[in-house]
């Protein structure tokens, strides 16, 4: 073989080799796009969080796909649950931004729910938060002793959604008096009928959720926060009770906890179930890598107005096959508490 010959093969050989190892690292996802479905509406904070994850996921994709959002509000998030459950294709290119309402929706739902949480594959969630219980400013009802005395109105964003879990559950728990008008679409709806005194307020508002979607309502005091609704009292909330340890019995107690677990899985991100090991451990990374991100961190505590405490996919995954091993008995009481009312 001749010398121009034989350079001749072998710079074939590297050619075929570049190439090879170009795809290699490009990845499945080159010249693909990744959709972020919201389950909620524009404005509110699962779109606020998801619009800045589009911003920085890409980079931490190999071949970088483009990252488009999508809203698809309807029934506190169940709708996208179960487009991701029947049409989205499974191979992490369609993921779904929640609150975390649905996340417990099998266990207490009165109407037919087909899916099991805990089959849907978890890419990661942003933070853990507190929700509360918050009335406006102009409300009579400014502390959770008044709620228990008197009837107050609280806005609800569907049957799945923490704003209508809630407050049903602290009526039967800690004995408060929310009367319960659900049906807004989303977090921008029952900002407008607070702003509006339709309603006195609204349980189930993620502390986070709250800052970003309204963070002028926090910074000039135009809420009263009644009680909160976490395992542990947030930071910049200390002096807001904690409904577990009002609620005066064990048995109480142990429903609420149920209730309040998924807040350490604050705005979940979750795949369809089904989705090859390979390509949820490559979207779980990109997901972490994000949340490690400098320029995302930086752009999260300036919006939210607090440093990020995402939590990774496999810890999800874990936590939300311990929520479907949760106790019959609690989930009978819980059926119980939220079944429609006349029914």
């Amino acid at each position: 073989m001749t010398l121009t010959l034989r350079a001749m093969l072998l710079g074939a050989v590297s050619i075929v080799a570049s190439g090879a190892a170009h795809a290699q690292e490009d990845g499945y996802f080159k010249g693909k796009v990744i959709t972020l479905a919201v389950g909620g509406t524009a404005g509110g904070g699962i779109d606020i969080g998801a619009r800045m994850v589009s911003r920085f996921l890409s980079a931490h994709i190999a071949g970088k796909p483009q990252v488009n959002v999508a809203l698809m509000p309807g029934a506190g998030g169940v709708r996208l649950l179960e487009h991701l459950r029947q049409v989205a294709p499974k191979d992490a290119t369609y993921i779904g931004a929640f609150a975390t309402g649905p996340i417990i929706e099998p266990l207490i739902s009165a109407r037919k729910v087909d899916y099991k949480i805990s089959d849907f594959t978890a890419i990661g969630a942003l933070e853990k938060d507190a929700s509360f219980c918050a009335t406006w400013h102009e409300s009579p009802i400014k502390t959770i002793k008044d709620a228990m005395e008197r009837e107050s109105t609280v806005a609800g964003t569907g049957a799945a959604s923490s704003t209508d879990i809630f407050p049903l559950a602290l009526n039967a728990t800690l004995g408060t008096k929310f009367r319960l008008i659900s049906g807004y679409v989303g977090t921008q709806e029952t900002v407008v009928a607070i702003e509006r005194g339709e309603t006195d307020g609204r349980c189930g508002w993620g502390w986070s959720s709250l800052k970003s979607a309204k963070p002028d309502w926090v910074r000039d005091k135009k809420l009263n926060f009644l009680v909160q609704l976490a395992l542990e009292k947030h930071p910049e909330a200390m002096d807001v009770p904690l409904a577990i340890d009002l609620i005066p019995d064990q048995a109480g107690k142990q429903l609420m906890k149920v209730l309040v677990a998924p807040q350490n899985i604050t705005r979940p991100y979750l795949a369809p179930p089904g989705v090859a090991a390979d390509r949820a451990r490559e979207m779980r990374k990109a997901f972490a890598d994000t949340m490690k991100d400098v320029a995302y961190m930086g752009e999260f505590t300036k919006l939210m107005g607090e440093a990020p405490s995402p939590t990774n996919g496999e810890d999800m995954q874990k936590l939300l096959a311990d929520i479907d091993a949760t106790p019959a008995p609690v989930i009978a009481r819980l059926k119980e508490i939220l079944k429609p009312s006349g029914k």
